[in-house]
């Protein structure tokens, strides 16, 4: 397929910039994949659409604050750094990005805070990618505390404001564990403790897997043959439990939902002969696009995204029908579903 196939115009009245106050407040469209039905429900409504011994399966991603702001040594320019991942622990060096990218060389220094931490640039890496390592002096805790101190919470430049205390809470999932994610998966900011726990009572099973969201998703398609665009490479650990579960569900004919794209993404990299799912622990670069045939989930919740992106086109390959795709997606925007991160959630069965 072609990108252009995937562009439709979202108005900005669609889009969430604040969360919802109650988590599983947000709207929910259910979508019947066999029987092309839509209705229209409400998030916490989604206990009514499982059954015992489904299961849910989640990325227990958690983000951390990768957003700082510091200054260029000599003329004091203030640059945003933001930490995508770390490379080397022992010598604190990290892929970032840098804004603007045209002011920073190799051999740079930046500092943050009140100089309570130091970077100094030692590579080029991309257009506004750079490497730089860390001149701290301290105990791993004593720098991932001055991160804490120093860095925001890493909100969507789209949102166009600045993160608050509400952002450090809801853009945050209630089952985040493994630290190191720059976005959270954000079909799971639907739940909430309560919520989970109708679940877990009524027999639904949580499958908890990881895969650390870096840019992989969020980076534009840029050209319009689809099978030339290139995903960055993002860690994921599905544990032998996790693994067990889900298998479980397959062989008694169950339902398992993939929550968010990270996680279709990540069960569908870890697939085997027998369509079954391998416990790993491995790197995926996987484009999920149409066609593609689906082998692990067979149920997937995920948000309202972007026109042309790859999440859009994800949500496309698992429906099989992208002009059914396209009609979800047109009745978002005419019924008012708020889109993207903040935004209401779409379930197809």
């Amino acid at each position: 397929m072609k990108l252009s196939e995937f562009h439709f115009e979202l108005p900005q009245d669609n889009i969430a910039i604040h969360p919802k106050e109650n988590r599983d407040e947000s709207r929910l469209m259910v979508v019947n994949k066999a029987e092309k039905t839509i209705e229209h429900k409400m998030f916490k409504d989604i206990l009514e659409e499982f059954d015992e011994g489904d299961v849910m399966v989640l990325n227990d991603a958690k983000v951390f604050p990768a957003r700082l702001y510091g200054n260029k040594e000599k003329t004091g320019a203030r640059i945003e750094v933001f930490l995508l991942r770390e490379l080397n622990k022992e010598l604190r060096l990290w892929d970032v990005l840098v804004d603007p990218a045209r002011k920073i060389r190799v051999g740079n220094k930046l500092f943050f805070g009140e100089d309570e931490l130091v970077a100094e640039v030692i590579d080029n890496t991309t257009s506004r990618g750079r490497t730089i390592r860390f001149l701290f002096d301290g105990t791993d805790e004593e720098f991932r505390n001055t991160i804490y101190k120093l860095g925001q919470t890493p909100i969507p430049k789209y949102l166009d404001r600045d993160a608050t205390a509400l952002d450090e809470e809801m853009y945050q999932t209630i089952f985040a564990a493994t630290e190191g994610a720059i976005a959270p998966p954000v079909a799971g900011l639907h739940f909430t403790k309560a919520l989970m726990m109708r679940l877990e009572i009524k027999g639904i099973d949580f499958a908890k897997i990881n895969l650390s969201i870096g840019q992989g998703a969020s980076r534009p398609v840029e050209v319009e043959d689809l099978t030339k665009h290139k995903m960055d490479s993002e860690h994921y650990m599905i544990s032998e439990e996790a693994a067990d579960i889900v298998n479980r569900a397959k062989k008694t004919k169950n339902r398992v939902c993939a929550v968010g794209s990270s996680v279709m993404r990540a069960l569908e990299s870890s697939v085997s002969a027998f369509g079954e799912l391998n416990p790993g622990d491995s790197w995926t670069d996987k484009f999920i696009f149409p066609p593609y045939d689906l082998r692990i989930p067979n149920c997937y919740l995920t948000n309202f995204h972007q026109p042309q992106s790859t999440l859009m086109m994800l949500t496309s390959a698992y429906l099989d029908d992208h002009n059914f795709a396209m009609e979800i997606y047109n009745t978002a925007i005419k019924e008012k579903y708020k889109f993207l991160c903040y935004g209401d959630a779409l379930l197809i069965k």
